[in-house]
């Protein structure tokens, strides 16, 4: 079995960036404290040596944040089982700030407010894809591992004393740059990776987003062989397919039949029948009561594109042991393939929650928001780097470990129990890595005083790349 490290260390030779990229990448992921650019550079034990080129590679190198998740989707790609569809999960998520000459950061709404009171923010905003490496085992969880993170910042809106030409841009612009719309270019530049560079031309995309993204917008623009799965409107208008007796005598033809009921109506008939799926959720297979009907006509969809909807019951669930139980809201669900399998269909969706834990990982294990840049191309790059570096993380634990392995190298605390069939959490295959990178340098002290540029022509790049520990340790900042 090979170490995680090794792995790691395979995936980030694949940027196109450079040795920078690497050393910051990793040094991302074993840093101890806060994930500043500066601990950044104390952990890579460059603090007395110039460091001027570490932040130079966000601000000034001419490179492609896009670029370096390539490699990243090329492995995710790869471990996916041959001809089974690339499943991904689409969401956006707010990292706070609260520098206020930061590009990109707003006032948004606060997802973690209580719902009986909202809450704002300062924050800049991502819109992130995920994609999902299945279990080995048939119908079982799937890990999320990121290949984009892009940053995606409202229109700055004008001042109240702005000229009408002004307030028409901004709206104009309002139309043309908004989630929505990146949300299709991400679409459309994977499924050109797919087509060009991945050697899946052959494969369907399966896009899975929440209400946000299931919008004209974005079902109008899908590309070839791409399927979408989201959430709808409990009162969405829906029509079947036009008939010959529907059609006027005179005038235009209809392009939508009559009207149908629903989804909160066809909840509520008892004349359609509910249907038991079985699908894994939340560590473990559920059974799922649902109703649903095919070959619909939505017009936010346009007359030419068949949806399949598809209504789940709530499913009851106890806050703990011997407690009432609840039930939570119904879904609803669209798919444009009609044709996809009922139980893929509920399965690939909850998938999708995986990239909220993505979320999480990112924010509070990696650092992502915490490097303190503010020019433009930092603001864009760096949050984005360390995402990739996370993706690579998460990719080297699967090659490394395999998708069915619960435990690592490492014992875990004997407070700490774990039951048979959970994967590895992010935090497990951190430390991990800390003990693999730090192995053979765990007593070891080199710091140099004397290596700034000095005008000689002497060489400021590293000759290996290593992370030592007591630097890491005496130099990290924790508060």
């Amino acid at each position: 079995m090979r170490r995680i490290w090794s792995e790691c260390m395979d995936a980030f030779a694949q940027y196109r960036t450079g040795c920078r990229a690497e050393r910051l990448g990793l040094s991302q992921l074993a840093c101890l404290g806060r994930h500043t650019l500066t601990d950044l550079v104390c952990v890579s034990g460059r603090q007395f040596v110039d460091w001027s080129a570490d932040y130079r590679l966000f601000s000034r190198d001419v490179w492609d944040p896009h670029h370096v998740f390539v490699p990243i989707a090329q492995g995710v790609v790869d471990l996916v089982p041959a001809g089974a569809p690339i499943v991904t999960a689409m969401d956006d998520t707010a990292v706070k700030k609260t520098g206020t000459h930061t590009p990109g950061v707003a006032y948004r709404r606060d997802p973690l407010s209580p719902a009986f009171h909202t809450n704002f923010i300062r924050a800049q905003r991502f819109l992130q894809m995920s994609g999902m490496l299945p279990h080995a085992e048939p119908d079982g969880s799937a890990r999320a591992i990121p290949i984009a993170f892009e940053h995606s910042p409202p229109v700055p809106k004008p001042k109240k004393d702005a000229s009408d030409e002004e307030q028409q841009a901004y709206r104009q612009q309002k139309r043309e740059q908004n989630l929505s719309t990146h949300g299709v270019k991400v679409i459309r530049r994977l499924r050109e990776d797919l087509d060009e560079r991945h050697g899946a031309a052959d494969r369907v995309l399966i896009v899975g987003v929440d209400g946000s993204y299931t919008n004209r917008t974005v079902l109008k623009n899908l590309p070839a062989r791409t399927t979408l799965i989201g959430r709808v409107r409990k009162d969405a208008k829906l029509f079947a397919l036009p008939r010959a007796e529907d059609q006027a005598s005179v005038g235009t033809n209809r392009r939508y039949g009559t009207q149908l009921p629903t989804p909160e109506q066809m909840r509520c008939d008892e004349g359609i029948p509910w249907q038991e799926v079985e699908a894994f959720a939340a560590g473990k297979t559920h059974t799922f009561r649902v109703k649903t009907k095919a070959s619909v006509l939505w017009k936010k969809a346009g007359p030419a594109q068949l949806l399949r909807v598809v209504v789940i019951a709530p499913v009851g669930y106890r806050p703990r042991k011997g407690s009432k139980l609840l039930y939570r809201q119904p879904a609803y669900l669209i798919c444009t393939d009609p044709d996809l399998p009922l139980k893929e269909l509920i399965q690939y969706y909850l998938w999708r929650w995986d990239i909220e834990v993505n979320h999480r990982d990112e924010k509070q294990i990696i650092g992502v928001g915490e490097a303190q840049v503010r020019a433009p191309e930092s603001v864009e790059r760096q949050p984005a780097l360390a995402v990739a570096s996370y993706s690579i993380l998460l990719l080297a634990a699967a090659r490394a470990y395999g998708m069915d392995t619960p435990r690592g190298r490492l014992p875990l605390p004997k407070w700490q129990s774990k039951r048979p069939d959970e994967r590895l959490s992010t935090q497990e295959l951190v430390r991990q890595l800390r003990s693999e990178v730090w192995a053979h340098a765990i007593d070891t002290l080199q710091l140099n005083s004397d290596d700034f540029v000095d005008g000689t022509g002497s060489v400021t790049k590293s000759s290996e790349l290593r992370l030592p520990a007591v630097s890491a340790m005496l130099y990290s900042a924790t508060g």
